[in-house]
């Protein structure tokens, strides 16, 4: 038996690393993507650039989509099929809810195809991959702040004057954001295995809209039906928004309390099953 070389001797009484995966707890995702953030916001502006790069219009899609919207409703669903709006102006009910449905609907797009898009990078690099979806959801943030600003000038228009329950926007806002995370990341997951779900996912908006109260009030919901109807996440975000900018009486605590407790079952069970399949993205892109 040859005796040891120097180089054994120093491998010998050196140190040994190991590489191995990082803890996968919630407390180390959240830290690494702190560590991330200025990839996260190099994202988003990249995101908002590239919408409306050689584009003729530029922002303005932002205000002519939810505007057209409108105005189609207003005129088939407003005159001709005289549905009620609580007694206030048809146009200005609908694009109460036009905007924030405008902004759930571009996020859920953007962060259902955010994994899959990003093939490249999450081939060849590390990041937490939770940045994706993140980042196409926070930057349609942009977009819903154009278009507020015409929901405003329409408030002023047909001059109503908004309720003290203004101040609690911000939280349907972020009741907004936190439903298109949420069905986002499950929509991103399973789009990595099944490509279906990227032809799915403008159809399931679709229907979602004419199932949502967007171009109706829910009054006309049956009240033995209210908490099944409820169950649509964006009932309480369409509610809350009418109820702040409009003053129209607030909704009810009962059905907007299911609302509420569906976008977080579906946020936590979003994270959850993202995190859980994450590792297996770069393999199966």
């Amino acid at each position: 038996m040859n005796p040891p070389d120097a180089r054994d001797e120093q491998f010998a009484h050196g140190h040994l690393t190991e590489i191995s995966a990082s803890s996968n707890s919630l407390a180390t995702e959240v830290r690494e993507l702190w560590a991330y953030r200025d990839l996260l916001i190099l994202l988003i502006q990249r995101d908002v650039s590239i919408r409306y790069k050689q584009s003729a219009v530029g922002i303005g899609w932002a205000i002519l989509q939810p505007l057209l919207t409108t105005l189609i409703f207003t005129v088939v669903f407003g005159s001709f099929a005289k549905l009620p709006s609580d007694g206030y102006p048809y146009a200005l009910y609908v694009m109460c809810a036009m905007v924030p449905w405008t902004f759930f609907s571009r996020a859920l797009s953007g962060a259902s195809g955010s994994i899959v898009g990003a093939s490249g990078m999450v081939t060849k690099v590390y990041f937490p991959r939770l940045v994706l979806p993140i980042s196409k959801t926070v930057s349609g943030l942009v977009d819903f702040a154009v278009a507020f600003v015409l929901l405003i000038v329409l408030l002023v228009v047909y001059r109503v004057m908004p309720s003290i329950g203004v101040l609690m926007l911000p939280l349907f806002i972020l009741l907004a954001l936190a439903t298109a995370l949420g069905i986002g990341l499950w929509l991103t997951a399973l789009n990595v295995k099944y490509r279906d779900i990227g032809l799915l996912v403008p159809f399931l908006t679709q229907i979602w809209m004419y199932v949502s109260p967007i171009a109706y009030s829910s009054q006309i919901v049956p009240q033995k039906w209210l908490w099944l109807y409820s169950l649509n996440p964006i009932y309480g975000v369409v509610e809350g928004f009418r109820w702040a900018l409009l003053g129209k009486a607030a909704p009810a605590t009962g059905p907007l309390a299911v609302s509420c407790g569906v976008v977080v079952l579906l946020l936590v069970s979003g994270i959850w099953y993202f995190r859980r399949t994450e590792r297996e993205f770069a393999d199966n892109i």
